[in-house]
């Protein structure tokens, strides 16, 4: 008795792993169902979503300079970008221009379906025929069209209007206007290849393949809104393979394997064709202008060679003298020294005006040495300079707001740029304004020598001069055009395909068919423990007799199981095989260690905190174990407020204890036979209105006093200590106390005041009794407990009791409650 009075105050502290693990084993059957259910769910998402894939596409970007060329040259016909060159084609590859061009290659708006189990799928490419639009005509917008074919010769059309909402759309020019339909069902028959021309759409379809068989089978078309379909194609991922590199990664998802496939492939064949067109934008601009000027130098030329013939021919003069072919050579060579310099004022002055008049400072629009060769190197690079970090600057505005940092500094330097350059300029002019006031002032002296020779000869040196200037002009242009048309024809592309964009089986990278299985093992373990948790957080019920042991100081003498005998609570007697019944002799062996044995009868006390514990059920059926033995035993109904003994034993409750204590009837009249051989019974009688003074009252001192000389055991049922007091007041007659408890029924703080009084020594030998006992491992144990108490070894006990059936709906009921 002392091993079961000292507990441990460090084991109430702690936590027991052990007992939790039970506990959480004792659910295994909700483990089960939980994951069975988790994982049926996951195959169903895993079927029914619907799979996306991801292909991707490597190219590299370098700006890529032609070395035929000069420094002069490049920046006139092959000016190669900006030094933020990935960072620009990352945004253009997401910028809607763009993608407005790879939808419109290749047809991108319009989805080609198909009937599948769950929804109608994209089947792009993979389809028996194609559809030809009228871009210039409207078409249905968002509806789809059934295409039935009946033979490879016809194609059936069907279709479902809107009530309210329906929508034509032009791809020319995107606009799109509501319609009201005749009729909401349509459906004609047309003949493949033919135009298909209705209110509602113009297009053709063409089969791919004239062996195809196309009798029977079903798709539908789709004119998709060219803008959505645009928006949806700029959510290409586009990122360095490493950071720092000029490799870009092209990724893009959707259900069509081989529609991805023709995006990516065409958004870099379409980037490379716009970065080529760009790169020799300037050479088309000047071979442009090139060809304008040297068509009228040559038509010149040809009228000047005509002239200087005729007048050579008519004046019968062909060659100059050596003095006028001298003057002649000297001249030449001052007309061509003037042109070239006056040309280079005319670029300065257009240079030097555009600066100044332009703020905001556009790449293609600054003016480039095209024609003239400059002798400063200092302009050429000021002028590369500037191209280079304007076409920087326009495109980080694409990208960011004006408060960037990177793009303020920038504009920074675009200004200290162009302020040097404006230095540059000024100080230029004036060193070839003084270089061409010395070339004048010599060709006013040639001219002057020119006077003295003959007139004729002084004619002939005009036309032959005139004609030297323009033949010269002729030439350069000729060599200026060839140099534009070799940057054309040369452009070296920025853009390198590193690895097309291929369908070589990849699987879908949605739905992620391993990983929603592991969520639903993991939900199908999580949820269960999360019940389980919670539960045993707001449970606040007694379970287990470990738990009374850890938390109380009174012992523990046994165990009861749970009745499945529910309308019949007198199981020792009437169901005597019964495990139930055996933890009650279990009882009856363990009491004796508080019995004194120098008494001849023996009185037990049986209360509890509250009703429902079981009380009444134990009183009685340890009165018949104690009968059953062969002790003259008397159970005596005390509970004089709700009486519920009389009905087991089936005896009438009209006169009882309460008649004797109040005087009206003597011992011998209210003592009833219980039907069991050695047990009597007195029942309580009608409900007095004041039972605490019956229960203190001589009478009940008397009634004890004549039942000690005719009984060896005395059972008293008490009502609960919790509630009222009665039961206190009869512990005075008692040899033993039992106290019940009842398993998942009993609240934890209930039997604390009954504790107390045992330790302040006001209550002896009393002793917990746990009632409604299931042996499951959510309470933390296994047969041991049950063994220990006198509760047989669960399934072990087979064919030592009764084989106690239960129905499901019983099974059912017992596990949740």
């Amino acid at each position: 008795m002392k091993q079961l009075n000292n507990i441990d105050i460090n084991e109430l502290q702690t936590f027991d792993i052990k007992e939790y693990i039970y506990k959480v084993l004792g659910y295994w059957k909700l483990f089960v169902v939980t994951i069975v259910i988790a994982l049926v769910i996951a195959k169903i998402v895993n079927n029914v979503s619907e799979k996306v894939y991801n292909l991707e596409s490597l190219i590299t970007v370098k700006d890529e300079q032609n070395p035929l060329f000069s420094s002069s040259t490049n920046i006139a016909f092959n000016w190669g970008g900006p030094s933020d060159k990935v960072e620009t084609i990352i945004t253009i590859l997401q910028s809607r221009t763009h993608n407005e061009k790879v939808v419109k290659k290749l047809n991108y708006y319009i989805d080609y379906l198909k009937d599948a189990t769950f929804r109608k799928t994209d089947v792009y490419g993979n389809t028996p025929f194609i559809v030809e639009i009228d871009t210039l005509a409207y078409q249905l917008q968002n509806t789809e069209i059934k295409l039935t074919f009946l033979n490879n010769d016809e194609v059936n059309l069907t279709l479902e209007f809107d009530d309210e909402n329906n929508k034509l759309i032009n791809y020319s020019n995107n606009n799109t206007k509501s319609f009201v339909p005749e009729n909401l069902i349509y459906d004609r028959t047309f003949a493949i290849g033919e135009p298909i021309v209705t209110p509602y759409f113009n297009f053709i379809v063409k089969s791919k393949n004239a062996l195809n068989d196309l009798s029977g089978k079903e798709y539908f078309i789709r004119f998709n809104n060219f803008n959505s379909a645009v928006k949806k194609c700029q959510q290409i991922d586009v990122s360095t393979l490493k950071k720092g590199t000029s490799i870009l990664e092209l990724s893009y998802s959707g259900s069509n394997k081989k529609r991805i496939e023709d995006f990516l492939n065409t958004t870099v064949d379409v980037l490379d064709k716009d970065q080529r067109n760009q790169k020799i934008k300037y050479a088309l601009k000047t071979k442009q202008y090139i060809d304008t000027l040297f068509e009228v130098e040559a038509n010149s030329l040809k009228s000047i060679e005509t002239d200087l013939g005729e007048y050579k021919q008519e004046n019968k003069i062909y060659d100059l003298s050596a003095e006028g072919s001298a003057l002649l050579e000297e001249a030449t060579k001052l007309d061509s020294e003037l042109e070239a310099t006056r040309n280079r004022l005319e670029y300065l002055n257009n240079l030097d005006n555009y600066l100044r008049n332009n703020n905001i400072l556009n790449s293609e629009s600054i003016p480039a040495p095209a024609l003239i060769d400059m002798e400063d190197p200092n302009i050429i690079n000021s002028v590369n300079n500037l191209i280079l970090k304007s076409k920087t600057k326009e495109g980080l505005e694409l990208k960011v707001k004006s408060n960037y940092p990177p793009l303020i500094k920038l504009n920074e330097e675009i200004k200290l740029e162009r302020q040097i350059l404006l230095e540059q300029i000024a100080s230029l002019k004036v060193s070839i304004r003084n270089n061409l006031n010395n070339l004048t002032r010599r060709m006013a002296r040639n001219n002057s020598r020119l006077s003295k020779l003959n007139p004729k000869e002084q004619r002939l040196l005009n036309f032959q001069r005139k004609y030297n200037i323009t033949e010269a002009n002729y030439n350069y242009l000729k060599q200026k055009s060839y140099e534009a048309g070799t940057a054309i024809a040369a452009n070296v592309s920025d853009i390198k395909i590193l690895d097309n964009a291929k369908d070589v089986g990849q699987g879908p990278i949605k739905p992620k068919n391993t990983f929603n299985y592991l969520v639903a093992l993991m939900s199908g373990i999580m949820l269960p423990m999360l019940y389980i948790l919670t539960k045993e957080t707001l449970n606040n019920k007694i379970q287990t007799v470990e738990e009374i042991e850890k938390t109380y100081k009174i012992p523990v003498l046994g165990v009861i199981g749970k009745n499945h005998y529910d309308k019949n609570r007198l199981v020792v007697s009437r169901k005597p095989n019964s495990t139930i019944a055996e933890s009650f002799r279990a009882l009856r062996s363990n009491i004796q260690f508080l019995l004194p044995n120098e008494k001849k009868t023996k009185t037990i006390v049986i209360t509890s905190s509250v009703s429902g514990e079981g009380k009444t059920m134990c009183a009685e059926n340890m009165a018949t174990v104690f009968a059953m033995s062969g002790k003259k035993t008397i159970l005596l109904g005390l509970d004089l407020r709700k009486p519920k003994m009389h009905t087991d034993f089936e005896a009438d409750n009209r006169e009882g204890v309460v008649n004797y204590l109040i005087g009206e009837k003597n011992l011998e009249e209210v003592v009833t036979p219980s039907g069991i051989t050695n047990l009597d019974i007195v029942t309580s009688g009608p409900v007095p209105p004041n039972p605490s003074e019956l229960i203190l009252s001589e009478r009940a001192e008397e009634l004890f006093e004549k039942l000690y000389q005719q009984y060896e055991y005395i059972i008293v049922d008490t009502p609960p200590v919790g509630l009222v007091a009665d039961a206190l007041e009869l512990f005075k007659y008692a040899d033993a106390i039992i106290y019940m408890i009842r398993q998942n029924y009993t609240q934890r703080g209930m039997p604390k005041m009954i504790d107390a009084k045992y330790d302040n020594n006001e209550v002896k030998n009393i002793c917990y009794v746990l009632n409604d006992f299931a042996v499951q491992n959510k309470y933390g144990g296994g047969y041991g407990y049950g063994y220990g108490y006198g509760y047989g070894y669960g399934k072990y006990g087979n064919g030592y009791h009764t084989n106690e059936k239960k129905s499901f709906i019983q099974k059912v009921r017992d596990r949740f409650s």
